[in-house]
């Protein structure tokens, strides 16, 4: 990043315009726009909420398509990162804006729902690259080497591309059209998807690393961990991820009238509400911490309950015992017996003596994690040579889909720079300048309330009815419109200003102008912080505070002399040449 200022260090920013690389724009970046700075694949969440809210559903869709690869997929079953980060939701100012289901609003209402296919960054490299599966990573990985201008070969075992996003998740959450139609994009780009090939015994890696100039390993995590517990090998004992692969295959599967799930991320949730929709009378999903320490968001419980789902917190599995007294491995299961479970402080399980219990069951579905299968490679994993890489949960474990984008942007940045022998991007910030001094925000709409999302009635809740319906139109542009729109900078010249004070009068935050003496700087020319004016003998300073300002442009409205400048940041990962 370089070192040099270009305006004034009282400035928010190192630079009146243009490209940006300071530590100073990092910094203001990083605490005005918290929701793009949470999100894995660093999505430009500011502008296409804007986009939405004024009904431009190409522009916001091509933002994310841009920036996240699957926006109509993340519109349904992101695990949303960026809201519990968003300015609204921080205390006293409301709900977070509804960042996963404005994607979604942005797909739903474009006119035109052919396959949208970006322009290259670069001109054809000549080299060619083979990914092993096909993803979420993989495919994102392809996606984005594809248009670096390199010719992209994915080997899929599976009859069809998609990963987790066929095989796992539940069609009530993602219907199928969906995955295949985004998938469908990657392929107009030009990635060679060849399904049905399985690395290891169709093809070898070492082929594949001969045949191409380099190779990504992204296959995933398909191995189920199975706890090391008694009656773990019964025939009623299934691990989820398996649960749900037959689920999406066959749409059924044989499993009583009673089930145990154990577990508190999507995979157990996803497998209580398909038993639930499946007939099963009695569910019960068992997590050995607390709904808080899950990342599944609150109203996804809420939605558990609704369905008639039990649950039952800080509670651990201690043995499965068969239905009959035989002990044999294919002997269906009768019960499974619990302790109850406290979390310490540093995030420690401990169990408390005495409160074992016992729930029947006539199957148990583990919601216990997945770990990669790396039997098809013909070498160690740790000697692999420098034209191999890996992505995705294949080497992080398992994570969420926008983890897994994140994590595959990355390993395409590095592969590209494996093959270009030089990285080609550069990051940094762009800052604009707009004229008429409004982000046509308003006070009124930090009251507006976060927009209920419809959904499908309970009665009509299949196993591939898709339940969470979209927001209408008319909401989905008004939930838009509530983003504060962060990464639009009010700041006041100084230089021009004649401290007549009307800003102040009109500030609809308290504290979002102050009256300084000095500003406090740290060793990267950063503003640290400020010395308020205790009198008007020292104020000779207004500082508008990036982090109280809601954007709207009171202050501007009411300036005689036009001392306040609004301008946009957007953080921007560009090519350095083409």
């Amino acid at each position: 990043m370089s070192s040099e200022l270009e305006q004034d260090p009282e400035y928010a920013l190192s630079k009146a315009d243009g490209f940006m690389q300071h530590a100073k724009d990092v910094d203001w970046f990083e605490k005005n726009v918290p929701c793009q700075v949470a999100c894995p694949a660093n999505t430009y969440i500011p502008g296409y909420l804007e986009a939405v809210a004024k009904g431009e559903y190409e522009a916001a869709y091509r933002i994310n398509l841009r920036d996240n690869i699957f926006p109509a997929v993340l519109g349904r079953v992101c695990t949303r990162p960026c809201e519990p980060a968003c300015r609204h939701g921080w205390e006293g100012l409301g709900e977070p804006v509804a960042i996963c289901w404005s994607k979604r609003v942005a797909d739903d209402f474009m006119a035109d729902q052919a396959p949208t296919v970006l322009d290259p960054v670069f001109a054809s490299s000549s080299k060619r690259i083979a990914i092993v599966g096909a993803g979420p990573s993989g495919l994102a990985t392809a996606r984005e080497l594809q248009l670096w201008g390199h010719q992209v070969t994915i080997f899929e075992k599976h009859h069809k591309p998609g990963g987790m996003m066929q095989q796992g998740i539940p069609e009530f959450r993602l219907p199928r059209n969906v995955v295949d139609r985004e998938i469908a994009q990657i392929e107009a780009q030009g990635v060679d998807i060849r399904c049905g090939v399985s690395v290891g015994s169709d093809i070898s890696l070492a082929t594949l690393q001969s045949d191409y100039d380099a190779v990504i390993l992204a296959a995933g995590t398909f191995k189920p961990n199975r706890p090391e517990i008694d009656g773990v090998e019964l025939a009623g004992v299934r691990h989820g991820v398996s649960f749900l692969q037959e689920i999406n295959e066959k749409k059924t599967a044989p499993i009583g009238k009673k089930v145990v799930v154990i577990g508190g991320g999507f995979t157990a949730v996803d497998c209580v509400r398909i038993a639930r929709r499946l007939g099963c009378e009695d569910v019960t999903m068992v997590y050995r911490r607390q709904a808080a320490h899950s990342y599944i968001p609150a109203e996804e419980f809420d939605a558990l309950e609704r369905e008639g789902i039990k649950l039952e917190f800080l509670a651990a599995p201690q043995a499965f015992q068969p239905a009959s007294k035989s002990t044999g491995a294919g002997d269906a299961v009768g019960t499974v017996s619990f302790i109850r479970t406290d979390v310490a402080e540093d995030g420690s399980l401990g169990q408390i003596e005495g409160s074992e219990f016992v729930l029947e069951a006539d199957t148990v579905l583990l919601g216990t994690g997945q770990a990669p299968n790396r039997d098809w490679l013909d070498s160690d994993i740790d000697a692999l040579p420098e034209s191999t890489f890996l992505t995705g949960d294949f080497i992080t474990g398992p994570t969420s889909l926008i983890d897994s984008i994140g994590h595959a942007k990355i390993c395409a940045r590095r592969v590209d720079e494996f093959l270009m022998g030089e990285d080609r991007f550069e990051s940094g910030y762009l800052v604009e300048d707009i004229q008429g001094g409004s982000t046509g925000r308003t006070r009124g709409m930090d009251e507006i309330e976060r927009q209920d999302l419809p959904m499908l009635p309970m009665a009509e809740r299949g196993v591939t009815d898709e339940v969470e319906l979209g927001l209408p139109e008319a909401p989905g542009k008004t939930e838009a419109s509530r983003c504060y729109l962060c990464n639009f900078k009010f700041e006041i010249d100084n230089d021009l200003c004649i401290y007549c004070d009307r800003c102040l009068l009109v500030m609809p935050v308290e504290n979002c102008i102050v009256k300084v003496s000095e500003l406090i700087f740290d060793e990267q020319d950063r503003i640290a912080g400020v010395q308020r004016s205790l009198n008007n003998a020292d104020y000779n300073h207004l500082y508008l505070d990036q982090n109280e300002c809601i954007r709207c442009g009171a202050c501007v409205e009411v300036c005689p002399v036009d001392c306040i400048t609004l301008q946009k940041v957007t953080h921007t990962c560009r090519a350095k040449c083409k």
